[in-house]
């Protein structure tokens, strides 16, 4: 089936991985996880809302973010460089209980990159960029979340840090499977990791790094970033769920591998970093799906049973209509041939 085409898996699976920030016949319900409310009980002072900035709120990953942190009754503001709310959410009510602030995390002043991060007790970032220039990589994935966590620790409250990363999977790619100019990838994502650390004094216990491989959701496939909706990606993390692929992946080299580790549903990657950002006890590091499905909260993916009962049941519809419609397209050539 082309669904499940091993080629587009591997191909999606390494250039979505890589792009963290970037019409189906059947869809999915939405599943995303909800944080505690005692969390926010925790993290508030004073009887006040949990105060959480989240940079890169208005990508793919950063967005849904935003919308988890508000439904539970955080203070949220999301600061990106448009500033604007997205496509798939506006006019949505969520979206106005975010403070949607933009900034230019490499090109701006440090002074308006401060006043539009505030005083969060958490920081959260979703920031990451693809393409092919390893400096741009660099920049966009080291530079600007360094830029980021430097200025919320300017604050003087932060609590916790969280950061959207890369598996470590994948990074163990770097070398021998990847293009050169992939270096800047990595070596940008290993500065934001260290820079989410220092952001909160070096203690371990309050930072978090969410490692997906690769993200899929949303309702439509995109070519730059690369990305599959959720139906399709729901249906191919619960096919590589399978134990024997499992333990098939375990044993095969680089991106092989990574191409047979089940995906991250959006929901699921912003299911942990709202967690982790309330204050959740989640693990410090949460490498791949199952670390983020579990401390998400993330119901297990149901998208290849609903492919496969979705077309059980149209197959019945065709059986149906063929022995109405054959019967009577038999008797209507005898009556012309009579």
């Amino acid at each position: 089936m082309k669904l499940f085409n091993t080629k587009a898996t591997l191909l999606l699976t390494i250039t979505t991985t890589l792009g963290v920030n970037t019409s189906s016949a059947w869809q999915l319900p939405s599943s995303a996880p909800r944080a505690s409310s005692s969390s926010l009980r925790m993290m508030a002072e004073g009887g006040g809302k949990a105060k959480v900035t989240v940079l890169g709120g208005t990508g793919f990953v950063g967005s849904r973010v935003c919308k988890l942190l508000q439904e539970e009754g955080a203070d949220v503001t999301s600061v990106s460089k448009s500033g604007t709310i997205p496509s798939w959410c506006a006019g949505e009510a969520w979206t106005d209980g975010v403070s949607w602030k933009s900034a230019d995390l490499l090109g701006g002043d440090e002074s308006s990159l401060v006043s539009a991060i505030g005083t969060p007790e958490s920081i959260v970032s979703c920031v990451g960029v693809v393409g092919f220039d390893r400096e741009e990589l660099l920049k966009g994935n080291g530079n600007a979340n360094v830029a980021g966590f430097n200025a919320a620790a300017k604050s003087g409250g932060l609590k916790r840090s969280v950061f959207v990363s890369v598996s470590s999977e994948v990074a163990a790619c770097e070398e021998k499977w990847l293009p050169e100019f992939f270096g800047g990838y990595f070596e940008g994502k290993r500065m934001a990791e260290k820079a989410a650390l220092e952001a909160v004094e070096g203690n371990a216990d309050s930072v978090c790094i969410v490692k997906p491989t690769f993200i899929y959701g949303g309702g439509s496939f995109g070519l730059f970033p690369p990305r599959v909706n959720a139906a399709y990606g729901s249906a191919v993390e619960e096919l590589l769920s399978n134990k024997l692929i499992r333990v098939l992946a375990d044993v095969t080299p680089g991106l092989i591998k990574v191409a047979l580790r089940p995906p991250s549903a959006v929901e699921a990657v912003a299911g942990a970093c709202a967690k982790a950002a309330l204050g959740e006890k989640v693990k410090g590091t949460l490498d791949g799906t199952d670390d983020i499905n579990e401390a998400a909260g993330q119901p297990d993916p149901t998208g290849l049973t609903e492919a496969i009962e979705w077309t059980g049941e149209k197959a019945k519809d065709v059986y149906g209509w063929l022995k109405v419609e054959v019967p009577k397209l038999i008797d209507s050539v005898k009556e012309k041939s009579a």
